[in-house]
């Protein structure tokens, strides 16, 4: 049996990727976002209108670094659409400047205000 099937942590973020269509592993809560790089993603995710859920990983050391661990993914925030993993800061706005973050949402079937 590996680590990531008995994880308690790992069980939560699958629970909540699973549950919601879009999620958001940050630094702070969307209303106040603690880090830079986490601001710059929830500015994108309002700007387009994206219904999201934010997850504070602050609260929680074990999640804090569970959400590395479960993406292997060294750096927060972390995006998940429809349960899968996009990336973090950069890559979101890099995929937003061309275009690719809307093709992502329509895609999947993820309502934003251009739609």
């Amino acid at each position: 049996m590996s680590d990531q099937a008995a994880n308690p942590v790992f069980d939560r973020i699958r629970q909540e990727i699973k549950d919601n269509s879009v999620v958001l592993f940050m630094k702070g809560t969307p209303a106040f976002p603690m880090c830079g790089f986490s601001a710059a993603v929830v500015q994108v995710l309002n700007n387009m209108g994206v219904q999201y859920k934010g997850i504070d990983v602050l609260t929680d050391p074990s999640l804090r670094q569970g959400i590395k661990n479960f993406s292997d993914w060294p750096t927060i925030p972390q995006l998940y659409v429809k349960g899968e993993f996009v990336g973090g800061c950069d890559i979101v706005r890099e995929m937003q400047a061309s275009g690719e973050l809307e093709t992502l949402f329509t895609d999947k079937g993820v309502a934003t205000k251009a739609a």
